[in-house]
């Protein structure tokens, strides 16, 4: 059985988070079919070790080459030590570098491998809509490149921790951050939203009798603006300043005791911010989110895999957009009950290009969450509605 996540080493016995954290192989003793159900999420995507079942593309010859130009290329090439990208000009071999980590696995996969305790992305990923290997997004495609170091603030979103400590490579901007190969605990595990959960699990294995939650933080208890903000650690775009790390971030906190919006950014601009990394700006500003209680989990079970199950998040709108609201699609004099449920979201909530993943081979479409009225997507479906008639 898989489990919720994992450290990249089990030499210590304990959390690398503290002494008050469970880990999630405790979780798991007692909630097995959220753990079952939870593994096919997103979230237990955002990183995992490179596998032969986490990585998805080809190393079959033919089908294992990124071509760059007449002179360069990358290939992948899978040995006893593991899966290696390996760069060649004029057919001489130049770079190389194992894939350690995988991060995503829905849209794509990207592949980080460390130098000595820093972490580098790889300059090929793999793009699981089309099943092919594709230049790294933003990576230039006239040369490979393996020098792109990862921060903390992207081990912040993509793992649920990472210790930092001095990075042992030399570099000319000096500007280096090193990791704890031993801290760093893969996925998004259920401490990450959860809180420390050590106390709750040592509770209810001596008392097995107690059936109501103690010692742990009830997602459900917090108010409307800690669940945004909970969501928001990770969902709230780049276009911000950390004031803390927000692996120190605990249900209940304010995101903005964390996140300060970069003062060169000014207030929220809708016209510019990317779908792909700002879904909390982007609900928060939605009509629906000001004139309802609704948040993130309204609509997302965490716990369950809703990809491209359009017509549940439907159901979600038609639970406030009826007639006897007064507030029902103005289309729905126009659309049947069906093409309304299949449409519903595509119409007010498209998917739009994404300005945070660049990728010149193709555009990476990411959903926006600034549910609005978008008349090009209205249009879309009246001209599919006429070409059907």
């Amino acid at each position: 059985m898989a489990v919720l996540s994992q450290c990249l080493s089990t030499s210590k016995a304990n959390d690398p988070r503290g002494e008050n954290y469970a880990g999630a192989k405790t979780c798991v003793n007692c909630h097995s079919d959220i753990n079952n159900s939870y593994i096919h999420t997103a979230h237990y995507l955002a990183s995992s070790a490179a596998t032969d079942k986490t990585v998805h593309g080809s190393f079959l010859d033919g089908a294992n080459k990124v071509y760059y130009n007449d002179h360069s290329d990358v290939f992948m090439r899978k040995v006893d030590s593991g899966m290696y990208q390996i760069s060649y000009i004029n057919g001489n071999k130049t770079d190389s570098a194992r894939m350690d980590i995988v991060t995503g696995g829905i849209k794509g996969e990207t592949y980080l491998y460390w130098k000595e305790n820093e972490l580098f992305e790889l300059p090929v990923s793999f793009d699981n809509t089309k099943n092919r290997w594709i230049v790294s997004p933003g990576y230039d495609t006239t040369i490979a490149s393996y020098d792109r170091m990862v921060n903390l603030r992207c081990m912040e979103c993509h793992t649920s921790y990472a210790k930092t400590e001095p990075g042992k490579v030399p570099s000319f901007s000096g500007e280096t951050v090193g990791f704890d190969k031993s801290s760093v605990i893969l996925g998004v595990d259920c401490e990450r939203c959860h809180g420390p959960g050590k106390q709750h699990a040592d509770f209810h294995t001596e008392n097995p009798s107690v059936k109501q939650a103690r010692y742990i933080i009830g997602i459900s208890k917090l108010t409307r603006a800690q669940r945004t903000d909970l969501c928001g650690t990770c969902h709230s775009g780049t276009q911000t300043v950390n004031s803390k790390s927000i692996f120190d971030f605990k249900p209940g906190d304010k995101l903005a005791d964390f996140k300060n919006r970069a003062p060169e950014a000014g207030p929220v601009d809708l016209a510019h911010i990317d779908v792909h990394g700002d879904q909390y700006d982007m609900l928060k500003t939605s009509k629906c989110y000001i004139s309802s209680n609704m948040d993130c989990s309204s609509c997302h079970k965490p716990h369950q895999n809703q990809r491209n199950n359009l017509s549940v998040f439907a159901k979600q709108c038609f639970s406030c957009h009826t007639a006897a609201n007064h507030n029902n699609c103005k289309m729905a004099d126009v659309l049947d009950a069906a093409v309304l449920k299949a449409k519903c979201v595509d119409c007010h909530m498209p998917a739009l290009p994404s300005k945070a993943i660049i990728n010149e081979q193709q555009s990476v479409l990411i959903r926006t969450h600034h549910i609005a009225v978008y008349p090009k997507e209205t249009d879309k479906i009246l001209a599919f509605l006429k070409r059907d008639k």
